[in-house]
């Protein structure tokens, strides 16, 4: 089969043809239709990733239809249209994942190939009313944006949420949960036009975080937030505690713009603050996720499609963070 291979952190992504994967009990054979890129394909082809092995098959998100099916797996699956949870062995603690995690794509072979193998416990029915482009941007960001804002944020109906950095695929798929929910949605963005997109799918306003005062302009705006989904960071992170409602959450999950700064924990502790880690879920979240995305008939934001051969142009693309969504890769 042909796939995208990764042979070292100082070479490009190549397509080769590499073996079929081989099954095993509870695995199916899924052939992809379409693989979306996330954040960590790109940190693990420039070698800064923990446990990154060579070579190897990128790709934690993909969509696609069941070719084969390995023992004590039901047989009429084949043909079935599936996306797939990428969050495999979370354990049994609903509260944090297992040492056994993994997340497909990195230790295990990911969806940018013709085929991937993956237990059939992870395999989902696609929402039918979704592309398969559409569809293959869901997984890794709609089942991170789902535990961030309802299992950690405890989001509701007419909180005021805040998502920093509004652009990339997880906060754009969190600010189209919110609004479902009916929560006020604002954001934030180094750039206008993603303000400006984000305004279309159902953000209240949003703020520049670039202009020196965007603290104070979200303040007064909003008048203050109950729910922070934050996967930035960075400095700006310590003027959060500043804006945020009594009893608010702030949920993190990345630090792409750096660590945590000195906080004023005075703050924090009188208006009762939670400062919340998370990453990705629960197989249980992900099924609740599907279901929710079903319910509201929610459309994740691709922003590129790239032909599978293009693989090494589409991981290039996030260097720049110019991306507003998913960007994909067809097979």
């Amino acid at each position: 089969m042909k796939a995208i291979v990764l042979e070292a952190a100082d070479k490009l992504l190549v397509l080769k043809d590499v073996e079929k994967p081989v099954l095993k009990p509870g695995e199916a054979l899924v052939k992809i239709k379409a693989a979306a890129l996330n954040r960590r394909d790109y940190w693990i082809t420039i070698g800064k990733y923990a446990g990154i092995k060579y070579p190897t098959i990128l790709g934690s998100d993909g969509a696609g239809i069941i070719a084969e099916a390995g023992s004590d797996v039901e047989k009429h699956l084949i043909g079935q249209e599936v996306i797939i949870n990428p969050g495999h062995d979370w354990g049994i603690h609903p509260e944090y994942q297992s040492k056994e995690f993994k997340i497909l794509g990195l230790p295990e072979d990911g969806t940018f190939a013709e085929y991937v193998k993956v237990g059939a416990q992870y395999l989902y029915p696609k929402p039918a009313y979704l592309s398969w482009e559409q569809a293959a941007a869901l997984p890794l960001a709609g089942l991170t944006a789902y535990r961030a804002l309802f299992t950690k944020g405890r989001a509701t109906k007419g909180d005021r949420v805040l998502i920093v950095g509004v652009g990339g695929g997880t906060g754009t798929i969190a600010l189209q949960f919110a609004v479902a929910t009916g929560c006020q949605v604002f954001v934030t963005s180094g750039s206008g036009e993603k303000i400006e997109r984000a305004i279309q799918l159902g953000a209240v306003a949003g703020v520049n975080y670039k202009l020196p005062d965007w603290s104070e302009q979200l303040q007064h705006l909003a008048g203050g937030f109950d729910v922070i989904i934050d996967s930035a960071l960075g400095d700006g992170f310590a003027k959060l505690p500043d804006i945020c409602n009594p009893g608010a959450r702030i949920v993190i999950f990345g630090g792409t713009a750096g660590n945590i700064p000195e906080l004023n924990g005075r703050k924090i502790f009188w208006k009762q603050l939670q400062i919340i880690g998370t990453t990705m879920g629960t197989n249980e979240e992900f099924k609740a996720m599907i279901d929710f995305v079903n319910q509201h008939q929610i459309v994740p934001v691709v922003d590129e499609v790239f032909p599978l051969a293009d693989a090494e142009k589409a991981i290039r693309k996030m260097t720049h963070s110019s991306q507003f969504g998913k960007i994909v890769l067809i097979a």
